[in-house]
């Protein structure tokens, strides 16, 4: 199947033309006719988490802009887009934004760093989120705000967002390859981890002192905590079997109780992957990225470098070890989970579907409703498995028009907890009070899937929507965009 033979949201008139065009795909999603409005919406029930009452069932996802400091603070894009956060009416703000433990962990020169020097500027970030949520609202007690902490291991870029400075749990036999690596390269120690241990329970301190309810112990996207769980060829303590892959969360969970009892413990887990893929040259056509293709992974079955795949057939999915590792954070007292998967840098696909590549993946391998289907059944049956877990799902913007749908939905029927909002609150912050306050949705402000949120940072630049924010469109950050894409076209050929 091409691209041209992919489901065109935006075309369908109908619920019920979405509805056929999901049974074509031989894809069954719970999806409502009549949107309700608070108070009688599903998606409008207060929901208890961690002892407090939040006021409905929409989250922010962690958002990062790419448009911090150089030492690590938050601009005026940062608190535009926190205040967008608190205005969107939105009650879980899941993270706000990726924020590294240190300096080597940063994803990007401009990833925003929680240490003591700056942990005043991350305090006014939150401050700024409630402020605004209660000037929109009238209150914020029913708002509950975390902050994602991160170190990005392989995908480390702290000085220069062209220059890999990768932090490797363990060899990967593709991946180390895309960071400019070799089998020589050093590992992580067992003693460099446990300084990171000390670092995150640090971040953790600080993150309690600027206020946050709670924090997110980040697993996924390929980043360190997600790479500590595929480390099935790692010696030592840490590698293994899953009781040694879950050692370095369950001692960053565990130092958090001792330092800091009053805070709140997450996590988001990329709870299934697949081997990287990359885009295949002989089917681009001219100015195009290829359909993505897995790398060859003949001579590494079974295959041992991820977490969530069946080692034979590294392709697919192997949900048992993932789901006994819910069963694991239940043993550590965690009970918010967010579900995820793969990574934007190997595998964008499965991890956040859209119809158009970022500068540097390749054309969808599937129809994207294929991939949130995916999504969407996995957090199900991971809810469906763990009741007293409190379940976020992830998946639903590129639903379009037909999220509100999906959303309430699935909330009804009890496949979530929380519906994740990612890069739609990018381009439509308001969605949540718009569906929530009975009015129809806004099309001029729907997310397409069109990457430049991604795109942007890929050049260097801050992430927001370039096509339907004004402030990015119209901004000097946009020709600078254009001219990159225009150079990656003649690259291609086109």
């Amino acid at each position: 199947m091409s691209s041209v033979d992919f489901v065109k949201i935006a075309a369908l008139g109908s619920t019920e033309e979405f509805r056929e065009a999901l049974a074509a795909l031989s894809i069954a999603l719970p999806c409502d006719d009549a949107i309700h409005a608070a108070p009688i919406s599903p998606l409008a029930r207060p929901a208890t988490v961690l002892g407090r009452q939040v006021g409905n069932r929409f989250c922010v996802q962690p958002m990062e802009g790419w448009d911090g400091t150089p030492d690590g603070r938050p601009t005026e894009k940062t608190f535009r887009r926190w205040t967008r956060f608190g205005t969107s009416g939105a009650k879980l703000i899941w993270g706000g934004e990726a924020v590294a433990v240190r300096h080597d962990g940063r994803a990007n020169p401009c990833q925003l760093l929680l240490t003591h020097e700056t942990k005043g500027d991350i305090a006014r970030l939150r401050e700024t989120l409630v402020n605004a949520h209660h000037r929109t609202f009238g209150t914020a007690d029913d708002l509950l705000v975390g902050l994602q902490l991160t170190h990005s291991g392989r995908f480390a870029r702290p000085n220069r967002w062209d220059q890999p400075e990768p932090v490797l749990v363990y060899h990967h036999p593709l991946l180390d390859k895309r960071v400019g690596v070799n089998e020589d390269y050093p590992l992580l120690s067992d003693g460099a981890v446990h300084q990171l241990v000390e670092d995150f329970v640090q971040a953790a301190r600080l993150a309690y002192e600027c206020g946050f309810d709670f924090v997110d112990i980040k697993q996924c996207h390929g980043y360190l905590g997600h790479e500590f769980l595929s480390a099935h060829t790692r010696k030592g303590s840490y590698g293994g079997p899953l009781e040694n892959r879950a050692r370095f969360f369950r001692e960053v969970v565990e130092g958090i109780r001792s330092e800091v009892p009053g805070l709140g413990i997450a996590t988001r887990v990329s709870v299934f992957d697949t081997v990287p893929y990359r885009p295949d040259p002989d089917r681009a056509a001219p100015g195009k990225l290829g359909p993505g293709i897995p790398e060859s992974y003949c001579d590494w079955v079974p295959y041992l470098y991820a977490f969530g795949v069946d080692p034979e057939q590294p392709t697919e999915m192997a949900l048992q070890e993932p789901l006994e590792y819910v069963s694991l954070l239940r043993t550590m007292g965690v009970t918010m989970l967010n579900v995820t998967a793969g990574s934007p840098y190997y595998s964008h696909h499965i991890q956040r579907p859209a119809l158009y590549p970022p500068s540097d993946g390749y054309q969808p391998p599937e129809d994207p409703l294929i991939g949130v289907a995916r999504l969407l059944y996995v957090t199900h049956l991971v809810k469906e498995r763990n009741p007293d877990f409190v379940v976020v799902g992830t998946g639903y913007t590129y639903l379009q028009e037909f999220l509100p749908n999906v959303a309430q939905a699935t909330i009804r029927e009890g496949w979530v907890d929380f519906v994740g909002l990612g890069r739609i609150v990018l381009s439509y912050p308001e969605l949540p009070r718009d569906v929530l306050g009975g009015r129809p949705l806004n099309r001029k402000q729907i997310c397409r899937t069109f990457s430049d949120c991604t795109n942007a940072p890929r050049a260097g630049l801050a992430s927001g929507c370039y096509p339907l924010d004004p402030y990015y469109r119209t901004g000097p950050m946009a020709e600078k965009l254009r001219q990159a894409k225009d150079a990656l076209r003649k690259r291609l050929g086109g």
